[in-house]
């Protein structure tokens, strides 16, 4: 058992002061505001849950920056995508977990306490499979094990290049399975996270253009409890396709055809019309926003205000890691919402309300959901994962209370981040990953071959 005092913490019933953590197993026993600090250790600061990040492609963090040169035509995702089938095609396993071990440290250090990996390159290099099928998924296992990151692993399945059948092109091939050698990657997946603490396996069908309905049912089927996530309506060009091959919108036939239900995540579901967004907010499913990637591909903007006032829940990932802060994405969120609308703290609910501390603890809730474990809380039960931020920064010294979230999410942004504790472990201390220097020096040598 250990006995943390925390200085300030925010609980689900809202602030506290000198708040006792009881932690047994790298999970949160007991919870005691305005404890007394004997016979505890004390950690300074101000203690946040720890953010999920509910969407991920780590290996994409070791190509960030190369699609930044303008090509002779419009640039889009689908361009970018070229460039991203370049990149991977050098990848060695090895280089697979250096740059994954790097992004998560990065993630630690910008206020991510736990993943949802959206694993989807699986073979070689040549599209074959390893002798181990799930030798790749291994590789994410072994990074969070180094970097002592939260892992939801989701596999993901591609069986297509596109809506109808297509055939896969041949920057896919590293992604290609069936139903039945995904079932095999499935169970190498679940054995290769079984020595990670509360490490969880979930399914991720990577978008309706890459399966059919016939195999879209058939994986689901066999997936359980766990979670499932799936990339839906980033693109115009996307919902442009899926009403070409089946007259529906991406999102209403997924709900038409899918169980759709509180285990499922819907990442960006960007181009959304009113029925849609009744119709994910019914199901109960998470909406999975990456805000910086998707400014940074040009998809578009969320139907923020509408989805959230219908009641909508909504997690942040990072998605191509071109930049890794969790309160960066949060900022990105409202902006957005903020330019569309021509409007200031619109996605708060009511009068007087803190935006940061409304898009915070909304962002705990829906990726706690959509990473299927008991995180997202300074809690009894809860994983005892915390983001401890610096309270003598100069943006933070002078406030209080839910100010220290504004100011984080729209002014200091991960600078602030001091301490940083998974599963009761200190992985970051005054905002290094206490394995930083190698986990950079091996980063350093795989990417400087990789690009060179």
């Amino acid at each position: 058992m250990r006995r943390l005092i925390l200085d300030h913490a925010l609980l689900p019933e809202g602030w506290a002061r000198n708040v006792g953590l009881d932690i047994e197993d790298g999970v949160i026993a007991g919870v005691h505001r305005d404890s007394p600090r004997e016979d505890r250790e004390r950690v300074t600061g101000i203690a946040l849950p720890g953010l999920p990040n509910l969407h991920s492609h780590t290996f994409q963090r070791g190509m960030a920056g190369l699609a930044e040169t303008r090509g002779p035509e419009g640039d889009s995702f689908w361009t970018w995508r070229q460039v991203m089938y370049r990149f991977l095609g050098r990848l060695t396993p090895d280089d697979i977990e250096a740059i994954a071990a790097f992004a998560m440290m990065e993630m630690l250090e910008g206020g991510f306490t736990s993943l949802a990996e959206f694993h989807y390159l699986h073979h070689d290099t040549d599209g074959r499979p390893y002798a181990d099928i799930a030798e790749l998924s291994g590789r994410i296992a072994a990074a969070a094990q180094e970097t002592g990151m939260g892992l939801t692993l989701l596999p993901v399945f591609y069986a297509q290049g596109g809506f109808g059948g297509a055939a896969p092109a041949e920057g896919q091939r590293r992604f290609i399975n069936d139903v039945e050698s995904y079932s095999r990657l499935l169970e190498g997946a679940r054995k290769a996270v079984t020595n990670l603490h509360d490490a969880v396996v979930g399914i991720a069908p990577h978008s309706l253009r890459a399966v059919t309905p016939e195999s879209l049912s058939e994986v689901v089927a066999r997936t359980g409890e766990g979670p499932i996530h799936i990339h839906v309506a980033e693109q115009v060009k996307e919902v442009e396709d899926c009403l070409a091959w089946s007259g529906r919108r991406p999102v209403a036939w997924l709900l038409d055809h899918a169980p759709v239900d509180q285990r499922w995540c819907l990442i960006h579901a960007t181009h959304l019309d009113a029925q849609e967004i009744k119709g994910i907010v019914m199901s109960g499913a998470v909406v999975g926003l990456c805000p910086i990637t998707e400014a940074n591909l040009g998809d578009g903007t969320f139907e923020g205000i509408d989805y959230l006032a219908g009641g909508g829940h909504f997690g942040i990932g990072s998605d191509s890691n071109i930049e890794i802060s969790a309160p960066a994405e949060l900022k990105q969120f409202e902006y957005s919402q903020r330019l569309k609308h021509r409007a200031r703290n619109v996605l708060a609910e009511r009068e007087g309300q803190s935006t940061g501390r409304s898009l915070y603890e909304k962002a705990l809730s829906g990726g706690a959901q959509a990473l299927g474990r008991r995180i997202g809380a300074i809690a009894a039960g809860h994983r005892a994962d915390l983001v401890v931020l610096d309270a003598d920064h100069p943006d933070l010294a002078a406030v209080s209370g839910d100010r220290w979230i504004d100011s984080y999410v729209f002014v200091a942004g991960k600078a602030v981040i001091d301490t940083v504790l998974v599963a009761g472990q200190a992985m970051v201390r005054r905002g290094r990953h206490v394995n930083r220097d190698a986990i950079r020096a091996r980063y350093t040598r795989a990417i400087g071959r990789i690009l060179a």
